[in-house]
C-alpha cells in the first residue's frame, strides 16, 4: 500500500524505523530485531540506506521481508550523492521487483574525504528521477530546525518547496525534543503553500551516550526538562531507557493531542522500545 493512501485516511498513524547491518555478521540480529518490530504491526516501516556497499545491499532485502512475511507496508530509504545514476535505478529496479512502492528520497550525507561521483547534489533531483522511473510513492526530509548546512531557515524552506515541486508525496521530520518547534514549522511551511502530509520523528533517548552522538550528529535543541532527566538518569540504564520512553511517549500525546496525525519512531533497532511506546499510545491511535 502507498503511505500517502495510509495518510488519506485522517487517522492517527505510528511507524517505525529500522536500520540494515553494516557487516554481513551482523544482518540475523537485525533482521530478527526488524521482525520483532513488524510483528507489532504498525502502519509502515522505514529502512535505512547507507551509500557504498554494506549498508545499502541489505535495504531491500530487509524492506522484502517486512512486506512478504509480516504484511507490514516498508518504506525503503535511498540516498543520492555518493550513488551514481546506474546505482540509483539498480535499486528501483529492485524496489520493483519486489513490489515495493514507496521510496524515502534523501540527498545522503556528503563523504569525509568530500568526494562524490557528482552526478547528484540535492534531493529534489533523486525525486524528480523516481518519479519518472515508475509509480512509487516518495517522502523525503523536513528539518523544523533547519537542515545543519542551509545558511537560513528561509533557504531550507525554499529546498523542501523544490522536493514538492518536484513530486514529493509527504515529508518526515527530522528528531526533535521540543514540539513547539513542529508547531512553528508547521505554521511556517503551510504559509509557504506546502501542504503535504508532515510526519513528526520521535527518537526516544534510551541512553546517555545516544544522547552525545545526537548532539553532534543533528545539534538539536535539547529542552532543560529534557537535559535535567539525561543528568539525573543518564548513569543508570535502566532508568534512563524508562525516562526516555516517558519523555518521547509524552511528546507524542502532545502531538496527537495537537492534531499532528502522523508519527514516526527512530526505534534504533529496539524491539522493546517500540513495542512500549505503541502500548503507551495504544487507545490514543483506535
Amino acid at each position: 500500500m502507498k503511505i500517502k493512501d495510509i495518510l488519506a485516511e485522517g487517522r492517527p498513524t505510528l511507524s517505525f524505523e529500522v536500520f540494515p547491518p553494516k557487516t554481513a555478521d551482523a544482518y540475523e540480529s537485525v533482521e530478527k530485531a526488524a521482525s520483532k518490530i513488524a510483528q507489532l504491526k504498525p502502519d509502515f516501516m522505514s529502512v535505512t540506506y547507507g551509500a557504498g556497499g554494506g549498508t545499502s545491499d541489505y535495504t531491500v532485502k530487509i524492506a522484502s521481508t517486512i512486506k512478504e512475511e509480516y504484511g507490514v507496508t516498508p518504506l525503503a530509504h535511498l540516498t543520492c550523492v555518493s550513488s551514481t545514476r546506474e546505482k540509483v535505478h539498480h535499486v528501483l529496479e529492485e524496489l520493483k521487483a519486489h513490489k515495493i512502492e514507496n521510496v524515502l528520497a534523501l540527498r545522503g550525507d556528503i563523504p569525509q574525504d568530500g568526494k562524490t561521483p557528482e552526478v547528484y547534489h540535492y534531493a529534489s533531483e533523486l525525486i524528480r528521477e523516481i518519479k519518472e522511473a515508475g509509480d512509487f510513492c516518495i517522502g523525503a526530509a523536513c528539518y523544523p530546525e533547519g537542515h545543519p548546512e542551509s545558511s537560513n531557515k528561509s533557504v531550507d524552506m525554499d529546498y523542501l518547496k523544490q522536493k514538492v515541486d518536484a513530486g514529493c508525496d509527504f515529508v518526515t521530520t527530522q528528531m526533535f525534543f521540543d514540539n513547539s518547534l513542529l508547531y512553528s514549522y508547521l505554521y511556517r511551511i503551510r504559509e509557504k503553500g506546502i501542504t503535504i502530509p508532515v510526519i513528526a520523528g520521535i527518537m526516544p533517548v534510551t541512553s546517555g551516550s545516544q544522547l552525545k552522538r545526537i548532539a553532534q550528529m543533528s545539534g538539536s535543541y535539547m529542552p532543560a526538562r529534557f537535559l535535567s532527566l539525561v543528568d539525573k538518569y543518564g548513569d543508570n540504564p535502566a532508568a534512563m531507557k524508562q525516562a526516555g520512553i516517558a519523555y518521547a511517549t509524552d511528546q507524542i500525546i502532545d502531538l496527537l493531542a495537537n492534531g499532528i496525525k502522523g508519527i514516526h519512531v527512530y526505534t534504533m533497532n529496539k524491539p522493546d522500545v517500540a513495542a512500549q511506546i505503541q502500548s503507551n499510545i495504544s487507545e490514543l491511535l483506535k
